[in-house]
Parts: C-alpha cells; structure tokens; sequence
C-alpha cells in the first residue's frame, strides 16, 4: 500500500525551518527528498509560493540536478559511470547488459523494487574502470560477473 500524498502543510513543515537560509531552495528540495525519498510534485506550488518564485524557476531546479527524484527509488541504487575512462573500459556494454538482464531503462526501477539503476558521470575511479556504484559503495573493475555478484546481493 502506497503512503498517502503530502499535503500543501506537510511539506511546509518540512521547508519551513529552511526558509531563513540564504538560497534556501536547494535545502528544501534536499529535506523533502529525505523525507519522502523524491520530491513530491505538490511541493513545487509550495516552494514557488514560499519563496516568491514561478512553478516554472523551482521545476527547473528540480530537473536540473539529476540527484532529485521526481518518484521514489528502489531499495537500492546503483549508479554506472558513463564517463570516458569508463566507456573506454567497456561501460557502455555493461551497462547496456545490465539494462537488459534487469528489464529497465536508465531511471527506472526493478518490478520488485529492489534497484534503480542512473547513470553518474564520474564516479572518481577512472583508474579502475568501468565504476558503479551500489548505494553508498563504490565499485572498480566492474565486469559481468561483479555486476551479477552485486545484483544478486540486493536481490535484482
């Protein structure tokens, strides 16, 4: 059963704090985020009422950044760097068969909730490429096989 949507309160309670802040719309999007696991579409009226700004100017925020979420993730995310170190290394191939033995575009998640996969535009590791990243966890060297191991250690 899904949560019942925030409410135009619910999400001011939650930005409210935040408002004396200089630049505060970052902040908030990042509070509700952690709050809700994405940024609730009712939270654009809110925050362009809040801060004096047009739908269009915090909807732009929010798409500009590709760390916020416009819908819950899975459990897990797991991050594959599409850098050119990386797609060098066969990046490109690995995450084009991960995709495929999944059953999901980039941005999309497991039908069991398990993973979302995103692609990430460096992930610092280039040395060891091609890198993903498991939730927190960074991964050099990543072939089909480690790919599997991770997969399966999330139940993907």
């Amino acid at each position: 059963m899904n949560a019942p949507a925030p409410t135009a309160e619910d999400i001011r309670a939650i930005v409210a704090p935040l408002a004396s802040l200089e630049g505060p719309l970052l902040p908030m999007l990042h509070a509700l985020q952690d709050s809700y696991g994405h940024v609730p579409q009712a939270a654009v009226p809110v925050l362009a009422d809040m801060l004096n700004l047009g739908r269009a100017e915090v909807h732009g925020v929010i798409s500009f950044y590709h760390d916020f979420r416009d819908a819950p993730a899975g459990r897990h995310v797991l991050k594959i760097c599409r850098a050119e170190a990386c797609q060098s290394m066969g990046a490109n191939r690995l995450a084009d068969s991960t995709l495929r033995k999944l059953g999901i575009g980039w941005h999309d998640t497991t039908r069991n909730g398990a993973v979302t996969v995103e692609p990430v535009y460096c992930l610092g590791l280039c040395a060891c490429a091609p890198a993903a990243m498991l939730d927190d966890r960074v991964v050099g060297r990543v072939d089909d096989a480690r790919m599997d191991k991770l997969l399966s250690e999330v139940g993907a």
